[in-house]
C-alpha cells in the first residue's frame, strides 16, 4: 500500500511529562541557536491528557528548570501540600499513624503540589505549541519504520478496519512519519517500547522490569471533610501474605479528594482482585471518614513501570531514545515518577539538538544520551533509592519498609551494597489449586462499586467494529492452561472487565474479551502468566477519556 510520508527533524512519540518536556526543550534551543527544527509529537489519545492518569503529587524540580515562569503562565499548580499522614493498616478497622522519624524523607513532601497531570499536560502541550511544535492527538503510533536496522520513524494506525482487519468504507490509511530521531514516550509499557527493548536487546544488562497496578477515584466531598493539601499515604491492609503495595488519598482543590490503590504485579495468589481491593480500600476507617457522604465522578487504572535504576534498559539505539515511563525512570520510593520523567526528556531533547546541530544526518545511536542521564540529578536520584523495590520484595511491606527508612534517612541511599531482584512478576503466581480462595463482599454503591459503572466514569470508548487491539499469541491457552491452572486470572486482574470466562453453544467454557472496555492500563500484557496477550494500539483516539486524572 502506498502511503503518504511527513518528514520531521524529530518525532515524539507520546504526549505526557516526557514528551512534552523533549519537545519544548528542543524548541527552546532552537530558538537559542536561531536554528529551524520541525518537532511533531504524535498522540493516541482524543486529546492530550485524555490518556493521562497519575496521583498525583507533583515534584516541580524538572519544571523550574524548563519554564521557570511557570507561576507567572498559568500552569495548574495551585494547590500546595501542606501535611503528610502516613498509616500502617494492620486490620479492616485498625491502624497506626506513623511519628515523622519513622518515614523515609523519600515520603516527604514539603515543597511539592497536588495536582492534576492530565491538566498539567494540556498546560505543557500550549507551551509547546506556541513554540512551534505541531501535537496530532487521536493519532496512534502503531508500528516502527525500521530499515537497515535504525528507527527512522512510525506509522500512524489505519483507520476503518473492519473486525477482521478488512477496509470499510470510512477506511483512511495510515501515515508515515518519519524523523531523523524518533523519541518513544508512551508511558510505561509501551507497545513500541516494548518492541525496541526486544529488538536491540536493551534490557541484556539490567534487572527484569517490575510493575504495579495504580487505580485512581476522584470524589466530590463535603466541606467538612475537605483538608485542602493534606496528603494520607497507607501500607498494609487490605493487602496480606505475598501481596504488597499501599494507599493514597490527596485533598486537591475545589473540595475534591483523589484516592488510590497501588498493587505490586507480582502478587502469588491468582485469586486476588486488585479492582475488589481497592473498593475494601475506600471502607477503611481513615479513608471512609473522607469519603462520606461524597460522590465519586471519575475512576481510572494504570500500570506503573517501579524497576527503578537496576530496572533501567539501554535507553539509546539506532535513531532513537527511550524517554520517561517507557523505559522506567519512575522513582518509586517517592512514588513519583512526572519529575523524573520530565527530566529525562529535556535531557534527551538536549541530547538529540546537539546532533542536530552538528548537521548529524540522523539515525546513529546517541550513547552520550546514557552519559547525560548519569551525569544529572536523574540518576543520582535513582540510584540513592535503588534499593526500595527490593527490599520490600525480599522483606515484605513492615521489615522492607524498616529497612528504607534506616537506608534513607540514616546513609541518604548511599549503603554500600545494591539488592536486586531478578524474578519475573508474571511468573510469581501459584497454582489455584494450592492457594486460598479470597471472597469479597460485593459492592454498597456507597463507597464500593462494580466494573461496568466504574468503567462507565472513564469514558472509554472504542470503535466497535475495528481489529480486536488484545492479541492472543495462542488462543487455546486462556482455557488449557489459564484457567486450568490459574482459574484465569485475567478474569480478576483486568480492571475493567474485558476478560470474561463464559460457556460457548456446547457448554464448555471460552475466554471473551470485551476489547471496547479496555482503557489501556497494560496490566494484561505484563501480568498474564503463559505471556500469551499482546497489547498493540487500537484506532487512535480509542480508549478512556479522563477528564483531569
Amino acid at each position: 500500500m502506498e502511503r503518504e510520508a511527513m518528514e520531521f527533524d524529530v518525532v515524539v512519540v507520546g504526549a505526557g511529562p516526557a514528551g512534552l518536556s523533549a519537545a519544548i526543550r528542543l524548541m527552546q534551543q532552537a530558538q537559542q541557536a536561531s536554528k529551524d527544527i520541525t518537532v511533531c509529537v504524535v498522540e493516541k489519545g482524543s486529546e492530550v491528557g485524555a490518556h493521562i492518569l497519575s496521583g498525583a503529587v507533583f515534584e516541580p524540580r524538572a519544571l523550574n528548570e524548563l519554564l521557570p515562569n511557570w507561576r507567572e503562565t498559568g500552569a495548574p499548580l495551585s494547590t500546595p501540600v501542606t501535611h503528610d499522614d502516613i498509616y500502617l493498616f494492620s486490620g479492616a478497622q485498625s491502624s497506626r499513624k506513623l511519628p515523622g522519624f519513622a518515614v523515609p524523607k523519600t515520603m516527604h513532601n514539603s515543597g511539592n503540589y497536588i495536582v492534576s497531570v492530565a491538566n498539567l499536560c494540556r498546560w505543557l502541550a500550549e507551551q509547546a505549541e506556541a513554540l512551534g511544535v505541531e501535537i496530532f492527538p487521536g493519532f496512534a503510533a502503531s508500528e516502527l519504520l525500521l530499515e537497515d536496522n535504525v528507527v527512522k520513524g512510525i506509522l500512524i494506525g489505519d483507520m476503518g478496519l473492519d473486525r477482521q482487519g478488512k477496509p470499510k468504507d470510512s477506511f483512511t490509511p495510515g501515515m508515515e512519519l518519519r524523523a531523523k530521531y524518533t523519541l518513544f514516550a508512551e508511558g510505561c509499557r509501551g507497545h513500541l517500547g516494548k518492541q525496541l527493548i526486544s529488538h536491540y536487546q536493551l534490557d541484556k544488562e539490567a534487572s527484569p522490569q517490575h510493575y504495579a497496578i495504580g487505580f485512581k477515584e476522584i470524589w466530590d466531598v463535603p466541606a467538612a471533610n475537605h483538608h485542602q493539601g493534606l496528603v494520607v499515604h497507607s501500607a498494609g491492609w487490605p493487602l496480606a501474605n505475598d501481596a504488597s503495595g499501599g494507599g493514597y488519598l490527596y485533598h486537591a482543590e475545589s473540595q475534591q479528594v483523589v484516592v488510590g490503590l497501588i498493587i505490586d504485579l507480582n502478587y502469588s495468589n491468582p485469586h486476588l482482585d486488585p479492582f475488589a481491593e481497592f473498593q475494601r480500600y475506600k471502607q477503611h476507617p481513615v479513608i471512609k471518614q473522607y469519603l462520606a457522604d461524597g460522590k465519586r465522578v471519575s475512576y481510572g487504572a494504570r500500570a506503573i513501570a517501579k524497576g527503578g535504576l537496576n530496572s533501567l534498559p539501554k535507553m539509546s539505539f539506532n535513531g532513537g531514545l527511550l524517554l520517561g515511563c517507557d523505559a522506567g525512570t519512575l522513582n518509586f520510593a517517592k512514588i513519583k515518577g512526572n519529575h523524573t520523567a520530565m527530566k529525562s526528556g529535556m535531557l534527551a531533547a538536549e541530547t538529540v539538538f546537539a546532533a542536530l546541530n552538528s548537521d548529524d544526518a540522523g539515525g546513529r545511536d546517541l550513547t552520550e544520551y546514557a552519559t547525560a542521564v548519569k551525569q544529572s540529578w536523574l540518576y543520582d536520584e535513582l540510584y540513592r533509592s535503588r534499593n526500595f523495590g527490593p527490599a520490600m520484595h525480599k522483606f515484605g511491606t513492615f521489615w522492607g519498609g524498616v529497612f528504607n527508612t534506616i537506608e534513607q534517612n540514616w546513609f541518604g541511599g548511599k549503603l554500600p551494597f545494591t539488592l536486586t531482584d531478578n524474578s519475573r512478576d508474571h511468573a510469581q503466581l501459584k497454582l489455584a489449586s494450592t492457594t486460598t480462595r479470597i471472597i469479597y463482599p460485593k459492592p454498597d454503591n456507597i463507597l464500593s462499586f462494580d466494573r461496568p459503572t466504574s468503567v462507565y466514569l472513564s469514558n472509554t470508548n472504542h470503535e466497535e467494529e475495528q481489529p480486536c487491539h488484545l492479541k492472543l499469541t495462542d488462543p487455546t491457552i486462556p482455557v488449557q492452561v489459564n484457567l486450568a491452572k490459574y482459574d484465569e486470572p485475567a478474569q480478576r486482574y483486568c480492571p475493567a472487565g474485558v476478560y470474561e470466562i463464559v460457556e460457548d453453544d456446547k457448554q464448555q467454557p471460552r475466554l471473551q474479551i470485551n476489547a471496547q472496555n479496555c482503557i489501556h492500563c497494560k496490566t494484561c500484557d505484563i501480568k498474564d502468566p503463559s505471556q500469551n496477550i499482546t497489547w498493540v494500539t487500537p484506532e487512535g483516539g480509542g480508549g478512556p477519556n479522563y477528564p483531569n486524572m
